[in-house]
């Protein structure tokens, strides 16, 4: 069975499958890097919760960067927060963002 959470006409904020739960591309609010990080892992957090998940649970990241100069103040925070010894696997990289301002996108995958 597939259950669809936050269901626009355009996407769902999560799906879960098989106790799977695939959250959307997260984006933050905020000037810098730091800030635009923090607040995407809050908004990450807030939906595994909803899931039935938590960071614990994390299997896969991906985080889209708009310039890769920023990799060392996004993984400050990144470091901060992931779960001492539950670390998912995970993959980053440049890419254009949807609108100019955003600067990180975190896409998640864990279980529930």
């Amino acid at each position: 069975m597939i259950e669809r959470l936050e269901t626009g006409p355009r996407m769902s904020k999560i799906v879960k499958h098989n106790g799977v739960a695939y959250l959307c591309g997260q984006v933050g609010a905020g000037e810098s890097v730091t800030d635009q990080t923090r607040d995407c892992l809050s908004r990450v957090e807030a939906l595994l919760e909803q899931a039935g998940s938590s960071p614990e649970q994390m299997l896969q990241v991906i985080i889209w960067l708009a310039d890769m100069a920023d990799f060392s103040e996004m993984n400050a925070v990144w470091d901060a927060w992931v779960p001492a010894g539950h670390a998912p696997a995970r993959a980053c990289g440049e890419a254009k963002l949807a609108r100019p301002e955003l600067k990180v996108e975190i896409i998640v995958t864990a279980a529930c």
